[in-house]
Protein backbone atom coordinates (compact mmCIF):
# COMPACT_ATOMS: atom_id res chain seq x y z
CA UNK A 1 0.00 0.00 0.00
CA UNK A 2 2.82 2.34 0.84
CA UNK A 3 4.53 1.63 -2.33
CA UNK A 4 0.89 2.08 -4.28
CA UNK A 5 0.43 5.52 -2.62
CA UNK A 6 4.23 6.63 -3.46
CA UNK A 7 3.27 6.04 -6.71
CA UNK A 8 -0.05 7.62 -7.05
CA UNK A 9 1.58 10.72 -5.35
CA UNK A 10 4.57 10.99 -7.80
CA UNK A 11 1.93 10.64 -10.91
CA UNK A 12 -0.33 13.44 -9.26
CA UNK A 13 3.21 15.69 -8.75
CA UNK A 14 3.73 14.86 -12.52
CA UNK A 15 -0.01 15.93 -13.42
CA UNK A 16 0.26 19.42 -11.82
CA UNK A 17 3.51 20.09 -13.87
CA UNK A 18 2.27 19.49 -16.67
CA UNK A 19 -0.71 21.01 -16.30
CA UNK A 20 1.34 24.26 -15.23
CA UNK A 21 3.42 23.95 -18.37
CA UNK A 22 0.16 23.82 -20.19
CA UNK A 23 -1.90 26.53 -18.70
CA UNK A 24 1.54 29.08 -19.07
CA UNK A 25 1.37 28.59 -22.59
CA UNK A 26 -1.55 28.95 -23.51
CA UNK A 27 -2.21 31.99 -21.47
CA UNK A 28 0.76 33.19 -23.49
CA UNK A 29 -1.09 32.65 -26.93
CA UNK A 30 -3.91 34.70 -26.00
CA UNK A 31 -5.06 37.82 -27.39
CA UNK A 32 -4.48 41.40 -26.43
CA UNK A 33 -1.58 43.22 -24.47
CA UNK A 34 -1.76 43.52 -20.68
CA UNK A 35 0.59 46.18 -20.34
CA UNK A 36 -1.63 48.30 -22.88
CA UNK A 37 -4.47 47.12 -20.78
CA UNK A 38 -2.55 48.90 -17.72
CA UNK A 39 -1.55 51.59 -19.25
CA UNK A 40 -4.97 52.80 -20.83
CA UNK A 41 -6.14 54.04 -23.60
CA UNK A 42 -3.78 56.70 -25.43
CA UNK A 43 -0.59 55.36 -23.40
CA UNK A 44 2.76 55.68 -25.76
CA UNK A 45 5.02 52.57 -26.46
CA UNK A 46 7.48 53.59 -23.83
CA UNK A 47 4.62 53.85 -21.18
CA UNK A 48 3.75 50.40 -22.13
CA UNK A 49 7.23 48.72 -22.29
CA UNK A 50 7.95 50.52 -19.16
CA UNK A 51 4.93 48.73 -17.62
CA UNK A 52 6.46 45.39 -19.15
CA UNK A 53 9.50 45.77 -17.70
CA UNK A 54 8.52 46.38 -13.95
CA UNK A 55 5.87 43.09 -14.55
CA UNK A 56 8.79 40.75 -15.96
CA UNK A 57 6.41 40.59 -19.21
CA UNK A 58 9.74 41.19 -21.20
CA UNK A 59 11.99 38.22 -19.89
CA UNK A 60 11.99 35.04 -21.95
CA UNK A 61 8.88 32.63 -20.99
CA UNK A 62 10.82 30.00 -19.89
CA UNK A 63 12.53 32.19 -17.17
CA UNK A 64 8.82 33.71 -16.58
CA UNK A 65 7.45 30.52 -15.87
CA UNK A 66 10.48 29.28 -13.82
CA UNK A 67 9.72 32.47 -11.87
CA UNK A 68 6.05 31.37 -11.62
CA UNK A 69 6.45 27.44 -10.22
CA UNK A 70 9.31 28.75 -8.31
CA UNK A 71 7.04 31.00 -6.28
CA UNK A 72 4.40 27.88 -5.80
CA UNK A 73 6.64 26.03 -4.18
CA UNK A 74 6.47 28.48 -1.48
CA UNK A 75 2.55 28.81 -1.70
CA UNK A 76 2.79 31.97 -3.73
CA UNK A 77 0.80 31.59 -7.12
CA UNK A 78 1.52 35.00 -7.85
CA UNK A 79 -0.25 38.94 -7.63
CA UNK A 80 -3.22 39.98 -9.70
CA UNK A 81 -1.57 42.66 -12.14
CA UNK A 82 -4.68 44.80 -12.14
CA UNK A 83 -5.26 44.85 -8.09
CA UNK A 84 -1.99 44.14 -6.86
CA UNK A 85 -3.47 41.31 -4.19
CA UNK A 86 -2.42 38.14 -3.41
CA UNK A 87 -3.87 35.01 -6.07
CA UNK A 88 -3.93 33.28 -2.95
CA UNK A 89 -5.58 35.29 -0.67
CA UNK A 90 -8.25 35.97 -3.32
CA UNK A 91 -8.86 32.37 -4.05
CA UNK A 92 -9.62 31.30 -0.05
CA UNK A 93 -12.20 34.05 -0.17
CA UNK A 94 -14.25 33.36 -3.30
CA UNK A 95 -13.60 29.11 -2.19
CA UNK A 96 -15.62 30.50 0.84
CA UNK A 97 -18.33 30.26 -1.88
CA UNK A 98 -17.56 28.01 -4.68
CA UNK A 99 -16.28 25.19 -1.64
CA UNK A 100 -19.92 25.03 -0.16
CA UNK A 101 -21.27 25.10 -3.33
CA UNK A 102 -19.95 22.43 -4.81
CA UNK A 103 -20.29 19.69 -1.84
CA UNK A 104 -24.04 20.83 -1.37
CA UNK A 105 -24.45 19.68 -5.14
CA UNK A 106 -22.56 16.62 -4.93
CA UNK A 107 -24.71 15.61 -1.73
CA UNK A 108 -28.09 16.29 -3.80
CA UNK A 109 -25.95 14.84 -6.85
CA UNK A 110 -26.16 11.57 -4.51
CA UNK A 111 -28.95 11.53 -2.98
CA UNK A 112 -31.10 11.80 -6.17
CA UNK A 113 -28.73 9.13 -7.75
CA UNK A 114 -28.03 5.85 -5.83
CA UNK A 115 -31.62 5.36 -4.48
CA UNK A 116 -33.26 6.42 -7.73
CA UNK A 117 -30.52 4.28 -10.23
CA UNK A 118 -31.10 1.32 -7.77
CA UNK A 119 -34.61 1.44 -7.72
CA UNK A 120 -34.25 1.71 -11.43
CA UNK A 121 -32.53 -1.13 -11.84
CA UNK A 122 -34.74 -3.50 -9.48
CA UNK A 123 -37.58 -1.96 -11.56
CA UNK A 124 -36.82 -2.89 -14.58
CA UNK A 125 -39.21 -3.68 -17.53
CA UNK A 126 -41.60 -2.33 -14.96
CA UNK A 127 -43.57 1.13 -15.88
CA UNK A 128 -41.85 2.68 -12.75
CA UNK A 129 -37.90 1.78 -14.11
CA UNK A 130 -38.92 2.98 -17.73
CA UNK A 131 -40.04 5.90 -16.33
CA UNK A 132 -36.87 6.80 -14.03
CA UNK A 133 -34.88 5.81 -16.79
CA UNK A 134 -36.49 8.04 -19.06
CA UNK A 135 -36.19 10.62 -17.07
CA UNK A 136 -32.82 10.33 -15.93
CA UNK A 137 -32.34 10.28 -20.10
CA UNK A 138 -34.00 13.18 -20.24
CA UNK A 139 -32.27 15.32 -17.77
CA UNK A 140 -28.58 14.48 -18.32
CA UNK A 141 -29.86 16.48 -21.50
CA UNK A 142 -30.90 19.48 -20.56
CA UNK A 143 -28.13 22.07 -20.59
CA UNK A 144 -27.10 23.63 -16.65
CA UNK A 145 -28.23 27.45 -17.70
CA UNK A 146 -31.46 26.12 -18.66
CA UNK A 147 -32.15 24.07 -15.74
CA UNK A 148 -31.35 26.83 -13.46
CA UNK A 149 -33.67 29.18 -15.19
CA UNK A 150 -36.65 26.74 -14.77
CA UNK A 151 -35.79 26.48 -11.06
CA UNK A 152 -35.70 30.21 -10.80
CA UNK A 153 -39.08 30.73 -12.68
CA UNK A 154 -40.28 28.33 -10.24
CA UNK A 155 -38.84 28.73 -6.61
CA UNK A 156 -37.91 32.52 -7.03
CA UNK A 157 -40.64 34.15 -9.28
CA UNK A 158 -43.81 32.03 -8.48
CA UNK A 159 -43.31 30.72 -5.01
CA UNK A 160 -41.21 33.48 -3.63
CA UNK A 161 -39.19 30.54 -1.03
CA UNK A 162 -35.64 31.01 -1.90
CA UNK A 163 -33.59 34.26 -3.76
CA UNK A 164 -32.60 34.15 -7.07
CA UNK A 165 -29.60 35.73 -7.21
CA UNK A 166 -27.03 37.34 -5.26
CA UNK A 167 -24.94 36.12 -1.77
CA UNK A 168 -25.41 37.85 1.38
CA UNK A 169 -22.12 41.03 1.91
CA UNK A 170 -22.05 39.55 5.51
CA UNK A 171 -20.64 36.02 3.55
CA UNK A 172 -21.15 33.12 6.49
CA UNK A 173 -21.97 35.35 9.54
CA UNK A 174 -25.77 34.56 8.81
CA UNK A 175 -25.53 30.66 7.90
CA UNK A 176 -29.00 30.61 7.08
CA UNK A 177 -29.16 33.95 4.44
CA UNK A 178 -26.13 31.86 2.93
CA UNK A 179 -26.89 28.79 2.43
CA UNK A 180 -30.93 30.08 1.15
CA UNK A 181 -28.32 31.98 -1.57
CA UNK A 182 -26.83 28.12 -2.76
CA UNK A 183 -29.91 26.40 -2.49
CA UNK A 184 -30.84 26.80 -5.98
CA UNK A 185 -27.19 27.05 -7.41
CA UNK A 186 -26.63 23.61 -5.71
CA UNK A 187 -29.81 22.26 -7.38
CA UNK A 188 -29.59 23.53 -10.40
CA UNK A 189 -25.55 21.53 -10.63
CA UNK A 190 -26.98 18.39 -8.56
CA UNK A 191 -30.37 17.59 -10.47
CA UNK A 192 -28.08 17.59 -13.92
CA UNK A 193 -25.07 15.76 -12.28
CA UNK A 194 -27.26 13.39 -10.68
CA UNK A 195 -28.96 12.64 -13.72
CA UNK A 196 -26.20 11.58 -14.97
CA UNK A 197 -24.71 9.58 -12.37
CA UNK A 198 -28.35 8.03 -11.80
CA UNK A 199 -27.70 6.42 -15.16
CA UNK A 200 -24.12 4.79 -14.01
CA UNK A 201 -25.44 3.73 -10.68
CA UNK A 202 -28.42 1.83 -12.49
CA UNK A 203 -26.22 0.44 -15.02
CA UNK A 204 -23.82 -0.72 -12.04
CA UNK A 205 -26.49 -1.94 -10.26
CA UNK A 206 -28.21 -4.25 -13.21
CA UNK A 207 -24.85 -5.52 -13.68
CA UNK A 208 -24.30 -7.08 -10.12
CA UNK A 209 -27.84 -8.71 -10.25
CA UNK A 210 -25.96 -11.06 -12.54
CA UNK A 211 -23.07 -11.91 -10.60
CA UNK A 212 -22.84 -15.34 -9.25
CA UNK A 213 -22.62 -13.87 -5.48
CA UNK A 214 -26.14 -12.50 -6.57
CA UNK A 215 -27.32 -15.50 -7.88
CA UNK A 216 -26.41 -17.77 -4.88
CA UNK A 217 -27.44 -16.16 -2.58
CA UNK A 218 -31.06 -15.93 -4.10
CA UNK A 219 -30.90 -19.31 -4.93
CA UNK A 220 -30.21 -20.04 -0.83
CA UNK A 221 -34.02 -18.06 -0.35
CA UNK A 222 -33.40 -15.08 -0.68
CA UNK A 223 -35.61 -12.63 -3.04
CA UNK A 224 -33.66 -11.34 -5.97
CA UNK A 225 -34.05 -7.93 -4.10
CA UNK A 226 -32.70 -9.09 -0.63
CA UNK A 227 -29.93 -11.02 -2.50
CA UNK A 228 -29.70 -7.31 -4.00
CA UNK A 229 -29.24 -5.19 -1.38
CA UNK A 230 -27.37 -7.34 1.14
CA UNK A 231 -24.77 -8.77 -1.29
CA UNK A 232 -24.63 -6.59 -4.88
CA UNK A 233 -25.05 -2.58 -3.19
CA UNK A 234 -21.15 -2.83 -1.77
CA UNK A 235 -19.93 -3.92 -5.23
CA UNK A 236 -21.75 -1.01 -6.32
CA UNK A 237 -21.06 1.62 -4.13
CA UNK A 238 -17.49 0.82 -5.24
CA UNK A 239 -18.02 1.58 -8.41
CA UNK A 240 -19.85 5.06 -7.29
CA UNK A 241 -16.77 6.19 -5.47
CA UNK A 242 -15.04 6.17 -8.28
CA UNK A 243 -17.32 8.06 -10.53
CA UNK A 244 -17.87 10.27 -8.02
CA UNK A 245 -14.08 11.62 -8.31
CA UNK A 246 -15.25 11.78 -11.99
CA UNK A 247 -18.08 13.87 -11.18
CA UNK A 248 -15.76 16.79 -9.44
CA UNK A 249 -14.71 17.53 -12.21
CA UNK A 250 -18.36 18.35 -13.95
CA UNK A 251 -19.52 20.43 -10.56
CA UNK A 252 -16.37 22.59 -11.28
CA UNK A 253 -17.44 23.44 -15.02
CA UNK A 254 -21.04 23.73 -13.72
CA UNK A 255 -20.11 26.23 -10.81
CA UNK A 256 -18.24 28.51 -13.14
CA UNK A 257 -21.62 29.10 -15.58
CA UNK A 258 -23.88 28.73 -12.40
CA UNK A 259 -21.79 31.43 -10.40
CA UNK A 260 -22.34 33.78 -13.69
CA UNK A 261 -26.27 32.97 -13.31
CA UNK A 262 -26.99 33.73 -9.95
CA UNK A 263 -24.64 36.27 -9.19
CA UNK A 264 -22.35 34.57 -7.27
CA UNK A 265 -18.74 36.10 -5.91
CA UNK A 266 -17.06 32.58 -6.48
CA UNK A 267 -14.05 30.98 -7.98
CA UNK A 268 -16.02 30.60 -11.17
CA UNK A 269 -17.53 34.14 -11.86
CA UNK A 270 -13.90 35.72 -10.33
CA UNK A 271 -12.09 33.16 -12.95
CA UNK A 272 -14.05 34.36 -15.50
CA UNK A 273 -13.73 38.06 -15.07
CA UNK A 274 -9.85 37.52 -15.08
CA UNK A 275 -10.05 36.32 -18.16
CA UNK A 276 -11.48 38.90 -19.77
CA UNK A 277 -9.00 41.63 -18.10
CA UNK A 278 -5.99 39.39 -19.20
CA UNK A 279 -4.92 39.23 -15.34
CA UNK A 280 -2.52 36.57 -16.48
CA UNK A 281 -0.80 35.83 -12.94
CA UNK A 282 -4.20 35.80 -11.38
CA UNK A 283 -6.09 33.44 -14.63
CA UNK A 284 -2.72 30.80 -14.12
CA UNK A 285 -2.89 30.61 -10.13
CA UNK A 286 -6.85 30.12 -10.26
CA UNK A 287 -6.69 27.28 -13.07
CA UNK A 288 -3.98 25.61 -11.77
CA UNK A 289 -5.55 25.66 -8.10
CA UNK A 290 -8.76 24.07 -9.78
CA UNK A 291 -6.66 21.68 -11.69
CA UNK A 292 -5.15 20.59 -8.84
CA UNK A 293 -8.40 20.17 -6.65
CA UNK A 294 -9.22 17.83 -9.34
CA UNK A 295 -6.43 15.65 -9.08
CA UNK A 296 -6.11 15.44 -5.50
CA UNK A 297 -9.66 14.50 -5.32
CA UNK A 298 -8.45 11.42 -7.75
CA UNK A 299 -5.56 10.54 -5.65
CA UNK A 300 -7.88 10.48 -2.50
CA UNK A 301 -10.50 8.75 -4.36
CA UNK A 302 -8.03 5.91 -6.16
CA UNK A 303 -7.07 5.15 -2.63
CA UNK A 304 -10.23 5.06 -0.58
CA UNK A 305 -11.42 2.53 -3.34
CA UNK A 306 -8.14 0.28 -2.77
CA UNK A 307 -8.26 0.34 0.94
CA UNK A 308 -12.26 -0.76 0.93
CA UNK A 309 -11.53 -3.06 -2.28
CA UNK A 310 -10.06 -6.53 -1.31
CA UNK A 311 -9.87 -7.38 -4.88
CA UNK A 312 -7.12 -5.21 -5.07
CA UNK A 313 -4.88 -5.70 -2.52
CA UNK A 314 -4.89 -9.24 -3.08
CA UNK A 315 -4.09 -8.27 -6.93
CA UNK A 316 -1.00 -6.41 -5.34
Amino acid sequence: MIRYTLTRFALLLLGLLVASVLIFLTLRVLPGDIAHLIAGVGSTPEQQDAIRERLGLDRPLPEQYLTWIGGLFRGDLGTSLLTGTSVVDELAQKAEVTVPLGILSLLIAVVISVPLGVLSAMRRGRASGTGLSVGAQTLAAVPVVWAGMMLVVVFAVWLGWLPAQGFPRSGWSDPWAALRALILPALTIGIVEGAMLLRFVRSATLQAVGQDFVRTAAAKGLTRDQALIRHGLPVVGLSVITVLGLQVAGIIVGAVVIEQLFSLPGIGRMLVADVAARDLPKVQGELLALTGFVLIVGFVVDLVHRLIDPRQREAS
